[in-house]
């Protein structure tokens, strides 16, 4: 596979109290273009400082991010906003919806920032609604009519209208009980075998174990991986003993 993101010696660090806080340390990371790639590690290992830092929301401190060709690590501000726009999608624990619009509505607000083609953004979002399984009848409901999985089916979709080159997922299942977040994998596993490149953060053994490379990170170093066969469904026993054993290895 070729690689669509690559870091060199990245940095990030904090300052408290007159203290530098070096909470990503001089890493090194290619992620593969196509791949499912799940970021874990324990509290305070810096996983969604990581996410932050490649996917354009924050600045690193040092070192670069190579992201379709260029290093985003060298970009303003300004220049950020423009290339999240373009190349990434966002979803996280907490989706932040707009109450006061409809679900399409919230939708179309982030294809708008690129587009002035309505219409043609209301037919890729009827399919992206369709693909993620939320029926017609929601579409033009209020998110505060929509259940916690709906909600974050609606999130994945506004994410994708954009057509982006990586989707990043922060604890996308944190707060949705156990039937939503199977839904809502199944949704991301299903992106991902039609070719969308992901990289998700989690904590959660069952939701890293959908990925098909787990990066476990310590004190903001890369400390282990495993690789895992694409997700099949049926696997999911032996995907969970795999990655329990991987994640005793590495201290979890």
């Amino acid at each position: 596979m070729n690689h669509i993101l690559k870091t060199n010696k990245l940095c990030k660090s904090f300052s408290n109290g007159g203290t530098q806080l070096h909470v990503i340390k001089n890493l090194d990371l290619e992620i593969e273009e196509g791949a499912f790639t799940v970021i874990m590690g324990s509290s305070g290992s810096g996983k969604s400082t990581l996410l932050y830092a490649i996917s354009g929301m924050d600045i690193p401190t040092l070192g670069e991010v190579w992201f379709g060709g260029q290093n985003i690590a060298a970009f303003s501000n300004d220049a950020l906003a423009v290339f999240r726009r373009k190349n990434c999608g966002f979803v996280f624990q907490q989706i932040h919806l707009m109450d006061n619009m409809s679900v399409m509505d919230n939708v179309l607000a982030s294809g708008l920032l690129l587009t002035n083609n309505k219409k043609a953004l209301a037919k890729r979002a009827a399919e992206l609604f369709t693909r993620v399984g939320l029926e017609e009848a929601l579409w033009h409901k209020f998110p505060s009519q929509l259940s916690g999985g709906e909600a974050q089916r609606v999130g994945i979709v506004r994410a994708l209208i954009n057509d982006p080159a990586l989707l990043f997922a922060d604890e996308p299942t944190g707060s949705l009980n156990s039937s939503a977040s199977a839904a809502v994998l199944d949704v991301m596993n299903e992106l991902n075998t039609g070719g969308q490149s992901i990289v998700l953060v989690t904590h959660d053994l069952k939701t890293a174990a959908r990925g098909s490379r787990i990066l476990y990170l310590r004190d903001g170093a890369m400390f282990g991986e495993l690789s895992l066969p694409p997700y099949a469904g049926d696997d999911k026993p032996l995907r969970i003993e795999k990655l329990q054993k991987f994640l005793d290895q590495m201290g979890w």
